[in-house]
């Protein structure tokens, strides 16, 4: 909340009366925080938004889940809280808040309110609880919150499906062109411009001295496989997977496969191009076999050196762990390319198995995190068999070693 914090970089150049007015808000703690400030106007509403959410006495004094303003889960002024804080903090903050109120004060079951749903400053976060959740969610609520996670996952997919397009096919375009094109291959317009130095103007012509083209057609010319670890501490990892699935999807160039895993195996290939329904398909929790996952998408690769194998998961195995290495190294042998993702998310360093990263680098697969941003460009990188542990230090991400 750095529009309150008096510690931050630009408080140190106000005022002394500023500063002290923001460690009110802060201390919520009115005389006895010691600052003798007396907050007026709209900082009233702050302090009691902050107090409701992070003071139990004032909970306490204001009687929560009574009708005297609490946050109790039934409580109208649920509603009027949530409507507040997107009145005087910015969005970032309010995801925050709305976050800490769900974990501080266990209002679970605010998500049952269909009302109070479409209120809500929705992020990757709150889906992952909405999906969490669902199971105990009444219908009239379950639908309010399948609308809410289509609104943010199109939304979503309409930040992100334009670089994926222009990364991915720019990359399929030059991976698939070749010096000695047959005359239905040829790529005349680049063909052209390579050969503009062999212009004779006396007959009007270019000489091509280098054809380009684009060599065989074929249904897909790489086959990409999104192997999704769905555990818990993964859920936002899920929700992006889900979407980028559904974009490479959309490219006749790219066959795309979607599993997600858990102790079992979900192949949600079908439901692909619906990202909600593939959300709506998690199981969020449990345990993690990162070995059975691998079989079953190594059984189902035809074209190995034609692969692109992303395993999105912090690593931390519950299976047979010499088996996934084994398993690991089989199919880098056999030429799949294959990319070990920590995480897929916004959230900064993950938590993971460092020793399975270190173990994964060794066979030749990089482990590292990336945000949603780079990864239209970690997916061209592989389709051009870029070195990803170079791309990554490039991008200023530390792989796993």
């Amino acid at each position: 909340m750095s529009e309150i914090d008096p510690t931050s970089r630009s408080a140190e150049a106000l005022p002394a009366e500023e500063r002290l007015r923001r460690w009110r808000l802060l201390l919520g703690g009115e005389d006895a925080d010691g600052t003798g400030v007396q907050l007026t106007g709209a900082d009233v509403q702050i302090d009691r938004c902050l107090g409701l959410l992070y003071d139990p006495d004032y909970r306490s004094a204001t009687g929560r889940g009574s009708n005297r303003g609490g946050l109790g889960a039934s409580n109208p002024s649920v509603s009027r809280w949530l409507g507040d804080i997107r009145t005087y903090f910015p969005t970032s903050v309010v995801q925050v808040l709305q976050k800490d109120a769900l974990d501080r004060l266990n209002l679970t079951t605010m998500l049952a309110q269909p009302e109070l749903l479409q209120t809500m400053e929705v992020d990757v976060n709150l889906i992952a609880t909405l999906l969490t959740l669902r199971g105990a969610m009444p219908r009239a609520t379950l639908e309010t919150a399948r609308q809410v996670v289509r609104r943010v996952t199109e939304d979503l997919m309409r930040r992100l499906e334009g670089s994926v397009r222009q990364s991915i096919m720019g990359a399929l375009s030059r991976s698939t062109r070749n010096r000695r094109p047959r005359l239905r291959e040829i790529d005349w317009h680049r063909t052209i411009r390579a050969n503009l130095r062999n212009y004779q103007p006396e007959h009007s012509t270019v000489i091509a001295e280098q054809l380009i083209g684009f060599g065989r057609r074929r249904t897909s010319l790489k086959d990409v496989v999104l192997c999704v670890d769905q555990s818990g501490s993964m859920a936002g990892s899920v929700v992006y997977s889900s979407i980028f699935g559904a974009v490479m999807a959309s490219l006749p160039a790219v066959s795309t496969r979607l599993v997600l895993f858990d102790t079992a195996i979900v192949d949600l290939t079908e439901q692909i191009s619906d990202p909600v329904e593939v959300l709506f398909s998690t199981q969020l929790g449990g345990g993690t076999d990162i070995n059975q996952a691998l079989a079953y998408c190594q059984e189902r690769m035809e074209r190995p050196a034609d692969t692109i194998m992303v395993l999105i998961s912090d690593l931390i195995e519950g299976g047979v762990r010499d088996e996934m290495l084994r398993r690991t190294a089989q199919m880098v042998g056999a030429g799949v390319q294959m990319i070990a993702l920590l995480a897929l998310s916004d959230e900064g360093a993950p938590f993971y198995d460092k020793e399975n990263a270190a173990a994964l680098a060794t066979l030749g697969v990089p482990a590292f995190a990336c945000t949603p941003d780079l990864f239209p460009e970690l997916m061209a990188a592989a389709i051009r068999r870029d070195d990803l542990s170079t791309w990554a230090s490039a991008q200023g991400v530390t792989t796993a070693k």
